[in-house]
């Protein structure tokens, strides 16, 4: 086998319903070139950890001098700044700590677990607006409308305005998959509705600084604490990332949970009458079944040494953080789903200072909403396995999740 047909396999749709076998191959060479200027691929736990802490890796695409843009750099020609995820230090941590200060702690403590009554009650309408049904698509029914319902009364986005984000988020989320590179009207797409969700983010901006309501973009818009604030572009990227990373991996964290329960009926059936199990239940999801597969925008901005592999300054680097979860040097078993391990130190959220940002809020939705599912639903069990996924491999989740039920109590 080549390494080109190695990249290709792993960004090939036909494979998305089980990468983890190529994973597998692919850590028999931890550190992969597939040619002069392509991309090096890291796939071990250890070396993937050290790197996510590392100075010299950038998230800045301007960085990069070997083979010039990532195939996943994503559509950011719009306009707005970049996000700050896709920034370094100074800048990175100065746009963190700000949008930090109105998410949680320390600034704000309990916004988060303050939310907690909230998100019962937006899932328990959920499963309650099941009805009758016998059969149920859990991603459009209750894992898609849950965190972006959050999201968007967490940021202050009137309801009414809700159902829009989908037509503008979907294309976005679109643009990320590697296979889009060679679609110019897919990238088109993308940059076009991230232009139009900003420029509707930016008329809910106006009427902040005019007249600010207890919610984040409102403290985004008013925050002048030791960073100073940010400014009216500032706020809008940073608005999008939120809006869509605030959701986005929700989603499919939620949709492989249950498919994953729903193949490992002895934890779905503990779940049931035990819900603080879904603390480590969602904990052995990230690292079993990332929502986030990979991290395709890094570059190296001084040579640096991998598992013997040199890397020349300005190559771009792929984390294969999914891979990174299944290594059997650091996971015992690796393949097997099991919440009573005892170390799941995963790369679900990645690591180092672009650790996820709304780790706190994904992980109090999904242990909300898995519990809820496996009290309410009556008997579930899949319709079609595996189901249809996304053509995205790097936010990697079924695009449907058919359940069949018996009703819901």
């Amino acid at each position: 086998m080549t390494q080109t047909s190695m990249l290709h396999r792993i960004t090939d749709f036909a494979n998305r319903a089980d990468p983890y076998p190529l994973y597998e191959e692919l850590r028999k060479t931890p550190v992969l070139h597939e040619e002069e200027d392509g991309p090096y691929l890291i796939s071990t736990y250890h070396a993937i950890e050290a790197l996510l802490h590392d100075p010299r890796i950038s998230s800045d695409e301007s960085n990069v001098t070997a083979g010039g843009d990532d195939e996943l750099s994503g559509p950011e020609a719009t306009g707005l700044p970049p996000s700050f995820i896709r920034l370094d230090p100074p800048e990175h941590d100065r746009l963190r700590r700000i949008a930090n200060s109105s998410f949680g702690p320390p600034h704000q403590p309990r916004r988060i677990d303050g939310m907690r009554g909230r998100l019962e009650e937006i899932v328990t309408e959920l499963i309650d607006g099941l009805g009758d049904a016998r059969e149920v698509d859990l991603v459009d029914q209750v894992a898609y409308p849950f965190p972006v319902t959050v999201i968007c009364r967490l940021l202050g986005v009137p309801r009414e305005d809700e159902p829009r984000f989908r037509a503008w988020v979907d294309p976005i989320v679109a643009g990320l998959d590697p296979d889009s590179r060679t679609a110019d009207d897919s990238t088109k797409t993308a940059q076009e509705a991230r232009l139009q969700l900003g420029m509707y983010l930016n008329g809910l901006v106006e009427q902040r600084a005019k007249e600010p309501r207890d919610d984040m973009l409102s403290d985004l818009v008013h925050s002048h604490g030791p960073d100073g604030a940010m400014t009216t572009m500032e706020v809008l990227s940073t608005s999008v990332l939120l809006l869509i990373a605030g959701h986005e991996t929700t989603v499919n964290l939620i949709t492989n949970g249950m498919l994953t329960l729903l193949r490992h009926p002895q934890y779905l059936e503990r779940l049931r009458t035990d819900p603080g199990l879904s603390v480590r239940i969602v904990e052995e999801l990230l690292r079993y079944e990332p929502p986030v597969q990979l991290l395709p925008q890094r570059t190296c901005i001084a040579d640096l040494e991998v598992h013997g592999v040199t890397i020349p300054k300005g190559s771009r680097i792929w984390l294969m953080l999914a891979a990174g979860n299944r290594d059997p040097h650091r996971f015992t078993d690796p393949d097997r789903f099991d919440p009573d391990r005892q170390d799941i130190q995963h790369l679900g959220f990645g690591s180092g200072i672009h650790s996820c940002f709304g780790a706190p809020l994904a992980r109090l939705e999904a242990q909300i909403a898995l519990a809820q599912l496996a009290r309410r639903l009556e008997n579930p069990r899949l319709v079609e396995d595996p189901p249809p996924y996304r053509p995205n491999a790097v936010l990697r989740g079924p695009r449907h999740l058919n359940i069949a039920i018996d009703g819901v109590k």
